[in-house]
């Protein structure tokens, strides 16, 4: 029953005209009031913010700040992945049973996530980490690993929440929610494939990195609003380092994974 009522509020309130609204007033100048606000309610650490708090127009333009210039430490070595984000590493493991893996007891298809039957076959039997990104991580993204961009596409529309809640809860965000998908290929012939999902009423999914190769630890994009990312992996091409425990937070450029 708990639920079925979850579902349908958030139904409810997941509109064009609630999107238009929230996204009006974030942006607006008088957000900007609400930014010393938002800053004690979620604890940000303004020492590592490029900028002064003062200086951002408005409370939207804060949430997708950059950091100053050594504020992430990228781990060294061309076998490393490292996080692509600020966030709390939600569910990892291995895809089960060639294409199934869980987050919050809910089951997911990779057909469901990824769309593409080529894309889905080469993820058969990998591995899979989730990072939830909360109101209070930095938003911006960065590339896992040298690599080159294979492919890059979008799917679903809406985007429903992809908190606690919305993971216990919903139907299945991360697999129905809009989501880009970029596919990595690295320098020993592995791929990754790096799935950034859209969070509750906005769409909010920004590349700023154009180009075909991505350097580790380098920004790529950010996201408005909140979001997950889902990183796929092939079959026997990493190994998750002693770091890697649900419910722990993980920052940009801390090593969670060894390639094979």
């Amino acid at each position: 029953m708990r639920e079925k009522f979850y579902r349908s509020v958030v139904e409810l309130t997941n509109g064009r005209w609630s999107s238009f609204l929230l996204k009006h007033f974030t942006t607006s100048r008088i957000s900007k009031k609400l930014i010393s606000s938002y800053i004690k309610i979620y604890g940000i650490n303004l020492e590592e913010v490029s900028e002064k708090h003062e200086s951002f127009p408005s409370l939207h333009e804060f949430f997708i700040r950059k950091l100053s210039e050594n504020a992430r430490l990228i781990a060294n070595g061309k076998d490393v992945y490292t996080s692509p984000v600020d966030a709390k590493i939600e569910s990892f493991g291995d895809i089960e049973n060639n294409s199934i893996f869980y987050v919050k007891g809910k089951t997911y298809d990779l057909k469901d996530l990824l769309g593409k039957e080529e894309i889905v076959n080469r993820y058969l039997n990998g591995k899979y980490i989730v990072f939830y990104l909360s109101p209070a991580d930095y938003h911006r993204f960065h590339s896992p690993m040298d690599a080159k961009v294979a492919s890059q596409y979008t799917l679903g529309r809406k985007s429903y929440p992809v908190n606690s809640l919305g993971l216990t809860y919903g139907n299945q965000p991360i697999s129905k929610n809009y989501r880009q998908i970029t596919e990595l290929v690295t320098e020993n012939g592995s791929r990754c494939a790096f799935i950034k999902v859209g969070a509750m009423f906005v769409n909010s999914i920004h590349i700023t990195n154009t180009s075909t190769n991505w350097n580790k630890g380098e920004e790529v994009g950010y996201f408005s609003f909140g979001s997950t990312v889902v990183l796929l992996f092939d079959e026997n091409s990493v190994e998750f380092l002693e770091n890697v425990v649900q419910g722990t937070h993980i920052q940009v450029g801390q090593a969670f994974a060894h390639m094979l």
